[in-house]
């Protein structure tokens, strides 16, 4: 059982943006009180946390590293560094092992989730960092858009929304594995994602489809209880219960078909146990 805790958000957080522009009161709640950035904050022990924020996913590194600087800023965060790994070798120097050491949490970046299983497999960097998540109480390590989908055992690196019915069309290869038995999908509603993550879970009933809406995240502790955060939605798919599914008779490019996919809808402040399949409605007092 892993006893750090690990965020998941399915993209375009809220960073404050809004703020500088003076828009209304409602956005200043929604971020400083409210805010998957701020939750994250409050889910570390240390009161002046140091945060790494990791894009080697993303094409514009440097941007979105100071994008989430200015964000962490803005909520008297100031102890943040960013990991500009750019490729194998760089995930390993003594500098950066030395950062991933003294760090309380991490944050990994949007971009593209095969570059970082790519660059991050089997590395001595992953090796410590797993080490850390499994055995420290209050690690945390975050993830969002292509981070979030990273984290688990099993990944989707790629599938076209509109042929994702279509057996072959989602592609799966195995994630940063700090959690199992999940599939993550991100940007969930807005790029209409329900049948790449269908197909997932119909190739793999084992595992909980989890697709995250944007600005939305899951808190997972303890490898069973997830908590939903944010402003949007989280929609898991459930294949445990699935009787017909012909995904292993078809051949590539024909349609699948899948009988009682289980799914549920959960806003903030819902919960689900991934080990007993329930839904709680509110129960924030668990915590």
């Amino acid at each position: 059982m892993a006893k750090g805790i690990l965020v998941s958000i399915g993209g375009a957080e809220d960073k404050g943006t809004d703020l500088e522009a003076g828009i209304i009161d409602r956005n200043r709640m929604n971020f400083f009180e409210l805010g998957i950035l701020k939750k994250f904050i409050s889910l570390i022990e240390n009161p002046n946390p140091r945060i790494e924020v990791i894009t080697t996913a993303s094409t514009i590194p440097d941007e979105v590293g100071e994008n989430y600087l200015s964000a962490f800023a803005k909520l008297d965060c100031l102890n943040v560094g960013h990991m500009r790994i750019r490729n194998r070798e760089e995930t390993s120097t003594p500098e950066m092992m030395e950062r991933l050491a003294q760090t309380d949490a991490i944050m990994f970046s949007g971009g593209n989730q095969l570059k970082l299983t790519s660059i991050f497999g089997g590395t001595d960097f992953l090796k410590l960092l797993t080490e850390r998540f499994f055995n420290e109480e209050k690690f945390v390590v975050a993830g969002t858009s292509a981070g979030a989908m990273a984290m688990s055992n099993t990944m989707i690196y790629e599938g076209n929304a509109s042929k994702a019915h279509l057996k072959g069309e989602v592609k799966i290869t195995t994630g940063l594995a700090f959690i199992k038995d999940v599939i993550i999908d991100s940007h969930f509603d807005k790029r209409g994602r329900f049948s790449r993550l269908a197909q997932a879970v119909a190739a793999n009933p084992q595992a909980l489809g989890i697709g995250l809406g944007e600005d939305t995240g899951v808190i997972v502790r303890n490898d069973d209880t997830i908590e939903i955060i944010g402003s949007g939605a989280v929609l898991l798919v459930d294949g445990h219960k699935i009787r017909h599914n012909n995904i292993a008779e078809i051949s590539d490019g024909n349609p699948i078909s899948v009988e009682n996919l289980n799914v549920h809808i959960l806003e903030r402040g819902n919960h689900f146990n991934l080990n007993t399949k329930k839904f709680e409605a509110n129960v924030n007092e668990m915590f």
